[in-house]
């Protein structure tokens, strides 16, 4: 029944047929149960774990990378090679892949978690009322038209209305549902409100929150996934995961380069179409297969197979470095998405606040001597912690609270008019509450007034155990007066009251909204001398205009406290006992916002990230907080920058858009509010981290580009969620931020790396190929370089220090390709050089190595015809190794030059020296390391047939590979200077890789 909250009471059970007082016979629970069905959020179709594998191979690249696998083998088996030879090469492209695949899945599968987790927010049982007896029974059980009963602790099983109250009031926790930092009171009135959000539906009572005051009964008109839980638990499931932007850039540069790959590898066959009949080759066939290979060796020489690799390392490297900043990443590729993060959706409750109500500002009467004068005390703390000081109005710290009257008074009230716990849980490390925010934010008040006669309170309790500390000052209060009678609240007189004896002497405390409280109060303590005076007409607009400044401008919560002393041995209360009684103070309490968020957030402008303040609570509330953070002090007042989820919908489209653009302030919102605003901006190519650690913050933690649980936030939010900060600190996004944007420019320094090295592989080949030189190097050599020489060094650029100023930059577009313009210029010029000096290693072998058959450089070009004519050397040196190795010992040594180009974009190697960052070093001396393994250890260089290379090999092979250091030096120069920019501008339409927008569907 979804309109139920509209329906009177008699409505909604005469649609069920039920009658309250005896509840739903057997054979209606049986035709309910069929038709609406079982009390439990369905399971979610899980994708086939073969799909799922499946899907991480859906790679034009990947592809590409499998198809030069098995022709690979394919040509191995067609030479006649057996054994290790032939598998080799496949069997190492395939193991990348396999772990790259692993990854992948491991992911996807950690995603579905946030589903299951959902689950636990549902109860267990549910005292329900059926063939007109009560009885518990498995919440599962439950079908529409149940009567349930529900009282103080219980988790409501199901979404119920409520038919009677039985309690003078009765309250809700709802804020894992919507947020709201205080509890709801319920109603059984019908909602007349249109378009009513979840905190209008006063009368009905949401599955999996929590009843903190009173007891009632509701007929349950929705189960499994007709209920709140289910709708967010849909939303979730519709929502698929953004792809990063480095995601994209990196699929976008994969596209690409499987084209141009393509296109060469087509084109040095072609060229080499004239060859296929040489008689080297043994045919026209093998001559095409020949080339063929070469053309697969060009293929695996283009596609940086250790790229996913090192991506997966160096993020994986961030997430250690944010770890230690208390942001705990979930997902590797967020690190990244930090860096151009646009516009931040801050959760207000629990992210921007504590979401532990506190007690902030006091009120008493100081003395009546010259006219009323009043005391205000500012209370500090702003969790449920005993950990606090009181300030007078001066500002000074007050050593010894407990000696002022008015304070003795309020603590010793706040202490027994109180029905709720505070207590501390050692597996969490924090203090907990059990009850009404409000009265458990009165506790801790307690706790920091302390007691009389005692050393400075907190300081000299702290010798107690944590457990012990958590209500040492209200036990104490509770030992010296026994309660005997209790007056619940109720919503007509809107207080509460308790009788307590001590000593032959009985006291009334009472607390409730202040108007009640001072109409039935004809005198006020006096916090100077510790007397009793008349209440005058002065004092009392005194006092209101103090409550009203506090509750108006200030927003809080407030209470007032009274006393009066009654007969002895009275043992009762009555409504008539509450009268003609003395003013004690006046308490203001909010859900504080968190001291740190002020200096995090106006680092957020700093940087060019806007932050949108997201909250269930009510328009003034919100904005009230919002002041009192001071991070929105740039806007004059919230006109056009505040507003309600109900206000934003009316507005026409144009004017949602521009709404949207100056947009601080959303309130009074639910669960598909906040997704629907994350779709919005994401929309407007904006890249939306969504802060939250409600269930209800789910499905636009899931949505959002990047989404951010609390540490103490529900499992939902975490497990929707792709990093949690574990000291639920806003200021730890800033960090964060700054860590993400540092990754991705050590992720595009490494990828310009491995860009201009694979451009070297590439040249080599297809210059070797249009020269008609012998195989420069295999496929299996190729690999080795990709892999382990490659990859070792660009691991470690990732460890490049952050720079100083790279909060102080704006967000980078989300179209900002990964190389482009002046910089593919650049390493286009850096790889050809590799490609260069490599095919030059090789030739000098042959034309003048003193050790080489010194062929002049047409023998070299027309080798294929060696045997068909006379020669002065044998044909067999064209099949010697020390050419090949000569060339692929140049490119390891040219690209271990390159990567300490790498230390900077544009920053000379004389400002940046290698020893800046000590990682690479070591990487580039282990490369050589291995390098040397495979040349001098036979089995290794019988593996990637190679052989060991003289000292004048070396010296060449120094000589040919130092000067891509200088070639770099002079672009970094011209990068540096007007020239260079300039340069940069021309080349910069068309960019060389392509661009989409961010948010493709």
């Amino acid at each position: 029944m979804e309109d139920a909250y509209a329906r009177s009471v008699s409505e909604v059970l005469d649609f069920f047929g039920v009658d309250p007082s005896k509840g739903l016979d057997d054979s209606q629970v049986l035709r309910y149960a069929m038709l609406y069905g079982k009390n439990v959020l369905p399971e979610e179709k899980r994708t086939p774990f073969w799909k799922l594998v499946l899907k991480q191979f859906d790679d034009l690249l990947v592809k590409i990378l499998i198809a030069a696998a098995v022709v690979s083998f394919i040509l191995a088996l067609v030479n006649g090679e057996t054994g290790l030879a032939a598998f080799l090469e496949p069997s190492v492209i395939l193991m990348i892949l396999a772990a790259n695949a692993a990854v992948g899945v491991i992911t996807e599968t950690n995603a579905e978690k946030a589903l299951e987790e959902l689950r636990a927010y549902q109860a267990d049982n549910a005292t329900v009322l059926r063939n007109g007896c009560f009885s518990i029974l498995p919440a599962t059980d439950l079908v529409p038209g149940d009567i349930v009963e529900v009282s103080v602790g219980c988790k409501v099983p199901a979404d119920m209305r409520m038919i009677e109250m039985l309690s003078d009031i009765f309250r809700v926790d709802q804020a894992i549902l919507t947020g709201e930092s205080s509890s709801v009171e319920k109603e059984l009135e019908s909602t007349v409100a249109t378009n009513a959000v979840y905190q209008d539906k006063t009368n009905i009572l949401f599955s999996g929150t929590v009843v903190v005051v009173g007891r009632a009964r509701a007929i349950v008109v929705g189960v499994g996934a007709n209920t709140a839980m289910g709708s967010i638990r849909d939303s979730m499931l519709h929502t698929g995961d953004e792809a990063t932007p480095l995601k994209k850039k990196l699929d976008e540069f994969g596209t690409f380069l499987a084209k141009v790959i393509a296109g060469i590898c087509v084109l040095v066959w072609v060229v080499n179409i004239g060859h296929f009949r040489d008689p080297s080759h043994g045919g026209f066939l093998r001559g095409a297969i020949h080339y063929f290979k070469i053309a697969v060796a060009l293929a695996v020489a283009a596609i940086p197979e250790g790229l996913p690799a090192v991506v997966t390392t160096c993020l994986a490297l961030g997430t250690k470095r944010m770890a230690r900043l208390n942001a705990i990443v979930r997902s590797l590729p967020s690190v990244e998405t930090l860096g151009c993060t646009t516009v931040i959706c801050s959760d207000k409750t629990g992210t921007l606040t504590t979401n532990m109500m506190s007690v902030s500002k006091i009120c008493a009467v100081q003395s009546l001597h010259n006219g009323p004068c009043m005391a205000e005390y500012t209370v500090s703390g702003t969790t449920y912690a005993p950990e606090g000081f009181i300030f007078g109005d001066n500002g000074a710290k007050l050593e010894l609270p407990a000696q002022l009257p008015c304070l003795l008074q309020i603590a010793m009230c706040s202490s027994l008019c109180n029905e709720s716990i505070l207590q501390y849980n050692p597996d969490k490390g924090n203090y907990e509450k059990i009850g009404e925010s409000t009265e458990v934010a009165l506790r801790v008040l307690v706790e920091k007034v302390g007691l009389p006669g005692f050393d400075p309170v907190p300081a000299s309790l702290n010798v107690l155990s944590k457990h012990e500390r958590a209500s040492y000052c209200n036990h104490y209060w509770e030992n010296q007066l026994k309660k005997v009678s209790v007056l619940e609240f109720s919503r007509d007189r809107k207080m509460m009251s308790v009788l307590c004896s001590r000593k032959h002497m009985e006291l009334m405390f009472s607390k409730g909204a202040p108007e009640s409280i001072l109409s039935r109060c004809t005198s006020v303590l006096c916090n100077d001398d510790g007397s009793t005076v008349p209440l005058t007409p002065d004092v009392r607009a005194e006092l209101e205009a103090r409550f009203n400044r506090f509750a108006g401008k200030e927003t809080l919560r407030c209470l007032a406290l009274a006393l009066k002393r009654m007969p002895l041995g009275q043992k009762t209360l009555s409504f008539d006992d509450e009268k003609d009684m003395i003013f004690i103070g006046l308490v203001g309490m909010l859900d504080p916002p968190r001291e740190e968020v002020r200096n995090a957030m106006l680092s957020c402008l700093t940087a060019g990230i806007r932050v949108i303040v997201v909250t269930g609570d009510n328009k003034s509330t919100a904005e009230s907080l919002c002041h009192k953070i001071g991070a929105f002090d740039h806007l004059i007042d919230f006109s056009g920058h505040s507003f309600t989820a109900s206000e934003f919908e009316e507005l026409p489209a144009l004017q949602q858009t521009l709404a949207l653009q100056r947009m601080a302030l959303f309130t009074r919102v639910e669960p598909s509010h906040k997704r629907m605003l994350v779709e919005a901006l994401q929309h407007q190519n904006e890249v939306v981290a969504m802060t939250g650690d409600g269930v209800n913050d789910a499905p636009a933690l899931k949505k959002a580009d990047i989404g951010i649980a609390m540490g103490s936030g529900t499992a939902v939010a975490k497990s929707a969620s792709d990093m949690v900060l574990a000291d639920d600190n806003f200021a730890t996004i800033v960090a964060a931020v700054a860590e993400g944007r540092a990754i991705y420019n050590n992720t595009k320094q490494f990828i310009r790396y491995m860009i201009s090295s694979n451009i070297g592989e590439v040249v080599c080949i297809f210059v070797a190929a249009v020269l008609g030189l012998p195989d420069t190097l295999a496929p299996v050599q190729l690999l080795w370089v990709n892999l382990v020489t490659d990859g070792l060094p660009a691991t470690a650029i990732g460890f490049n220090k952050q720079d100083s100023d790279v909060m102080k930059a704006k967000p980078r577009k989300v179209g900002e390709a990964v190389v482009s313009g002046w910089l593919f210029f650049r390493y286009l010029v850096i790889g050809a050089y590799v490609g260069l000096a490599t095919v030059a290693g090789f030739i000098w072998w042959f034309v003048y190595a003193n050790d080489g058959p010194r062929l002049n450089k047409s023998e070299l070009m027309n080798f294929d015809t060696c045997s068909s004519r006379e020669t002065t050397y044998p044909c067999s040196v064209f099949d010697d190794q020390h050419p090949s190795t000569v060339s692929m010992t140049v490119l390891v040594v040219v690209e271990m030059f390159n990567a300490l180009n790498n230390l900077s974009e544009n920053q000379s190697l004389f400002v940046i020296p290698p020893w800046s960052n000590l990682w690479l070093v070591a990487s580039i001396i282990l490369t050589m390391i291995l390098h040397l393994l495979i040349l001098y250890v036979h089995p290794l260089s019988v593996l990637f047939s190679v052989t060991p290379l003289s000292w004048a090999d070396w010296r060449v092979v120094l000589y040919l590979s130092f000067p891509v250091i200088i070639i770099d030096e002079i672009l970094k120069f011209f990068s540096r200077n007007s020239t260079g920019l300039r340069f940069r501008f021309r080349l910069r339409r068309p960019d060389f890789l392509p661009k989409k927008e961010l948010h493709d569907k």
